[in-house]
């Protein structure tokens, strides 16, 4: 029996479902692992694709002071504890961590249990977790670094529907689901221009500043798609023809799927810089366009805007397969 573990974030735990979902479609149910704070209950709790879900009350170590720090990894040995039980319980034989502190009681019992560890890193520098277990598990797969899995594991539907860019006639702006306030208002800031340039909008805001700028294009009287979070996003992405996006892993690799030239402006307070070395792995090989925040101007997106972007759209083809979730199952099999 496969148990998979990890989680806190939307990133990590969309690889999380890919590899359940490529389970699934071979009959297999595997077990979740999780934490009861982030995201993972929100996910997985009423999810009929695992057999089983348990959620323990644990918490990230990073930014809490010493006491905090004491507490959090007391109740990761707490539940590392009760997982070796459920290990048992489930005679579980492989597991594959997605990452993120909720990993953490999983991934380290099934090293102390002598069970086979796969960790998935979704970014191009390494978290603390998989830095730690990395040089105990069975494989490390990444999109970046050396591995027998290089295609990051994406819902086939964005493959389905990619196409080659030539021209932008729609641009979408991608905060992330907790959405971007600089790209938000980077977006007001040019919406009139786009609008003379005969460019539609479809803006992602994040739940918090949704109500800001859906009333400052109505004040402008400017018809966007304007939405704090969509469940079928694959729609919207795939109706762009470019993209100025944070470069969260799992958003960054699904705009290579759908093959959507993108301007990447990375989340400049993310752990280690890691959304800016996510996309400068693409911008290294001209793939993509890549600013910081203060470095952002309206002249450079205008330049781009009426470039051919055919050359990039293309080549983003050859950077990823639709076989990442597939390839990684049968690795872990």
């Amino acid at each position: 029996m496969i148990a998979i573990t990890g989680g806190g974030t939307g990133g990590h735990l969309k690889i999380a479902k890919s590899i359940k979902d490529e389970f699934n479609k071979r009959d297999i149910k595997p077990i979740f692992i999780g934490s009861s704070y982030g995201q993972d209950k929100t996910w997985f709790e009423n999810d009929n694709g695992f057999s089983k879900k348990y959620f323990f009350d644990t918490k990230g170590v990073v930014n809490q002071n010493f006491m905090g720090k004491f507490n959090s990894l007391g109740k990761i040995y707490k539940a590392m504890n009760e997982v070796k039980k459920i290990f048992n319980e489930n005679n579980i034989t492989k597991v594959f961590s997605v990452g993120g502190y909720s990993s953490a009681p999983a991934s380290f019992a099934s090293i102390l249990t002598k069970r086979e560890l796969f960790i998935h890193e979704q970014n191009a520098i390494i978290g603390k977790s998989n830095r730690l277990l990395k040089p105990f598990a069975k494989e490390f797969i990444s999109s970046y670094f050396d591995s027998k899995v290089k295609d990051y594991p994406i819902d086939e539907n964005f493959f389905k529907s990619a196409r080659v860019r030539k021209e932008v006639k729609t641009i979408i702006f991608l905060g992330g689901s907790q959405g971007a306030r600089h790209i938000n208002s980077f977006a007001l800031h040019i919406a009139k221009d786009l609008e003379k340039m005969g460019i539609k909008i479809i803006h992602q805001t994040g739940d918090s500043d949704f109500l800001r700028v859906k009333e400052a294009y109505e004040e402008m009287g400017i018809f966007a798609d304007v939405f704090n979070f969509h469940k079928n996003l694959i729609e919207k992405i795939s109706e762009a023809d470019f993209a100025i996006s944070r470069a969260g892993a799992s958003t960054l690799w699904e705009l290579v799927a759908n093959q959507v030239p993108t301007l990447f402006i990375p989340y400049p307070y993310a752990a280690k810089d890691h959304q800016y070395h996510n996309a400068k792995f693409l911008a290294d090989k001209e793939l993509c366009f890549l600013k910081r925040e203060d470095e952002l101007k309206e002249d450079f997106i205008f330049k781009i805007l009426e470039s051919d972007l055919s050359k990039i759209s293309k080549n983003l083809q050859n950077e990823i397969s639709p076989n990442g979730a597939k390839e990684i199952v049968n690795l872990i099999l």
